[in-house]
């Protein structure tokens, strides 16, 4: 009751009633009218362009504007606004961010990209947000889907799929340079330089650099987990022809992070304690893309991704070569087909220790995939029937199908029905050839008990999806996007005790109590978002959004797990609810606010988080803002921590100045 309370109140504080005038500043879309919103084109759904008023899937877009506006200064923070996505940060540099459930610092079922590069880690399946530190400003948008997407994407996009869009070089320009710092992110400063290369080339240069210093621990201590990173990039696009493109980017980065670890460090006293860690993480990346706009459309996309990281008690480097090729074509006036194959492989060489270790240290996977879908319109401008099937084959778990279905009707131009059906695989990850000593022991007779955690890379996980959605434009001035889904999951990961057995290495004689990676667990989650844009006035725009989730596990005969059960259901909050303010106080000053209420996790209470920043551009080539974030408390905790990877921190109230220059 208290956290609904501060919502209220914050919402309250954050949007003022101000005397409406004309709209004098046409640059976001709060000068924008509904309709116009509710047109904007997205890619992620079928990999070719739709608007999003008429897309058969629940998809959010955070656009140029947005991501101005929301004071953040990186993406998951931005990505807070999208409802039905749980965002949680754990320390100075990890987040937890899943769709529709299963939050946890290594969540595994959402599929993030960038560019059509996958970025999550093949490690664990799930993504290092901290080397996920992009300039913002070079954001066109980012394509967010809840709900599976593995028919297009495939394997591991099965709660959901993030696409980050980044602009191409044409649009970047001149030079811009912007920094800042605050209380929190001690420094912050990005410089780019974009030219042009004769009469169709354009290309551009940047780096960006961030620090953060440390937050607290539960106890009110430093968290010991301040970090930096520092990136470079470049991108150019080109003509071929007047129907052939070419782009390549590429760039590197390079960081450093400490975090507060539990661990195991000998098997005789002392045997556990908290260490300090200093982590170092790096790499670098190519991608280019060719495309053809012919009778088809047809894409050629190759990347190579090298990443390494580690600490005193592991360390990872990893290659990743990837090729893609795509084509669209109209069929007919009825059928829209897209369709596509593509090879990844990736190898990696993992050092260990007492605390973790992987059989074999040095490993490849490669992962050969096919896909098409068909787009059928049963009633032209009315109603469309689209089905797909992604085919792939890795070396963990060999062969999986992913199959779905789309309906989408049209019912005017201001309302569309839609419903689906699919199938979405996640496959098994590096980690799953893992053993993790969680904790030692004094046991009977003075033997120590060395308590381990075996994975197990045999079984895909799998979900299968109902949803359906309503979006419509009530008034020139207010539409409404809902979506409803109910998920039934099979063979998720369960932790089995197995037989204690001895072991002498290391030394000295020890008790293993051992515990395996199965799959015996089911499941099924059911829920409900909701997103609204409101345009009170000329120069107020209202953005509230909620989402409702409930998620129930059930263990299968002869499982005698209990930790992850209760993991599992106690992994996200049953409800969320935000609301976003965009009010230009006049041509040249702008209020924009974030109001996030969280509701509560098994070891968290539920927070209201609260975000407000003014904006001044004198003109049009220069603005400076000032933030603050976590206004309504000192700190806070979001993270649910169960299996104690690292040691949660306390969020922290905290401000921020910037400014943005451009010539």
């Amino acid at each position: 009751m208290k956290s609904r309370m501060s919502l209220a109140l914050a919402l309250l504080i954050a949007n003022p009633a101000f005397a409406q005038a004309p709209a004098q500043n046409q640059r976001d879309p709060s000068s924008m009218n509904i309709e116009q919103l509710m047109q904007v084109e997205v890619t992620s759904v079928s990999k070719k362009p739709e608007r999003l008023s008429r897309t058969a899937s629940a998809v959010f877009v955070i656009t140029q504007d947005d991501i101005r506006r929301s004071g953040a200064l990186n993406i998951p923070d931005l990505l807070r606004m999208v409802p039905g996505l749980d965002v949680a940060q754990v320390n100075g540099s990890s987040w937890a961010i899943s769709a529709r459930g299963f939050n946890d610092q290594s969540a595994n079922k959402l599929l993030v990209l960038m560019d059509g590069r996958t970025v999550y880690s093949p490690l664990f399946s799930g993504v290092f947000w901290d080397a996920q530190e992009i300039p913002l400003e070079t954001i066109e948008r980012i394509e967010v889907i809840r709900g599976p997407g593995a028919t297009v994407w495939g394997a591991n996009a099965v709660n959901g799929v993030i696409n980050i869009i980044t602009k191409q070089a044409s649009e970047t320009q001149g030079v811009t340079i912007s920094g800042g710092g605050g209380t929190h992110d001690h420094g912050f400063g990005y410089a780019q330089y974009g030219g042009k290369i004769g009469s169709d080339t354009y290309y551009r240069l940047f780096t960006n650099d961030f620090a953060a210093g440390a937050l607290l621990d539960p106890t009110g201590q430093s968290g010991k987990d301040s970090w930096n990173v520092y990136r470079i990039g470049f991108r150019a696009d080109g003509k071929l022809s007047g129907k052939d493109s070419l782009s390549f980017e590429a760039d590197g980065y390079n960081g450093n992070e400490g975090e507060l670890v539990n661990t195991v460090t000998s098997v005789s006293p002392p045997m556990n304690q908290t260490l300090a860690l200093n982590e170092n993480f790096g790499g670098w990346n190519v991608l280019s893309k060719w495309e053809h706009n012919g009778r088809s459309q047809t894409k050629l996309q190759f990347y190579f991704d090298r990443t390494s990281r580690g600490d005193p008690t592991y360390g990872e480097g990893r290659n990743t070569f990837d090729i893609d090729f795509q084509d669209h074509i109209g069929l007919s006036e009825r059928q829209d087909v897209v369709w596509g194959a593509g090879y990844r492989r990736t190898s990696d060489d993992i050092r260990g220790s007492l605390r973790v270790s992987f059989n074999p240290v040095a490993q490849s996977d490669n992962l050969f995939s096919a896909f098409g879908q068909d787009e059928i319109a049963l009633a032209p401008d009315r109603l469309y029937l689209t089905v797909g099937v992604k085919l792939e084959h890795n070396d963990f778990s060999g062969f999986g199908v992913q199959p779905n279905a789309r309906l989408a009707w049209i019912l005017d131009d201001k309302n569309t029905l839609w419903a689906a059906v699919s199938r979405a695989l996640r496959t098994p990850a590096r980690d799953e050839t893992v053993r993790f000593n969680a904790a030692a022991l004094p046991g009977p007779g003075g033997l120590p008990v060395l308590v381990s955690l075996f994975g197990a890379p045999e079984l895909d996980e799998s979900v299968l999806a109902t949803e359906a959605g309503f979006r419509t434009e009530l008034r020139p001035d207010l539409s409404f996007d809902v979506a409803a889904y109910y998920n039934t999951y099979e063979d998720l990961t369960s932790d089995e005790p197995g037989t204690p057995f001895l072991e002498t290495n290391p030394g000295p004689l020890h008790l293993v109590a051992p515990f395996f990676a199965r799959n015996l667990l089911d499941g099924e989650s059911h829920g409900a978002e909701i997103a609204l844009n409101w345009k009170l006035a000329s120069r107020w725009l209202l953005s509230p959004g909620f989402a409702y989730e409930q998620i129930h596990i059930y263990r299968d005969p002869g499982s005698q797990d209990t930790a992850m059960t209760a993991s599992m259901q106690g992994s996200t909050p049953r409800e969320q609810a935000q609301l976003r303010s965009n009010v230009e106080i006049n041509r040249h000053l702008e209020w924009n606010s974030s109001a996030y209420f969280v509701g509560r996790l098994a070891t968290v209470p539920s927070y209201t988080r609260l975000d407000s920043g003014l904006t001044w551009q004198p003109a049009k080539a220069f603005s400076f803002s000032i933030v603050g974030q976590n206004l309504l408390r000192d700190h806070h905790a979001e993270f649910n921590n169960v299996a104690q990877i690292v040691n949660t921190s306390l969020i922290k109230r905290s401000a921020y100045a910037r400014f943005s220059l451009q010539f």
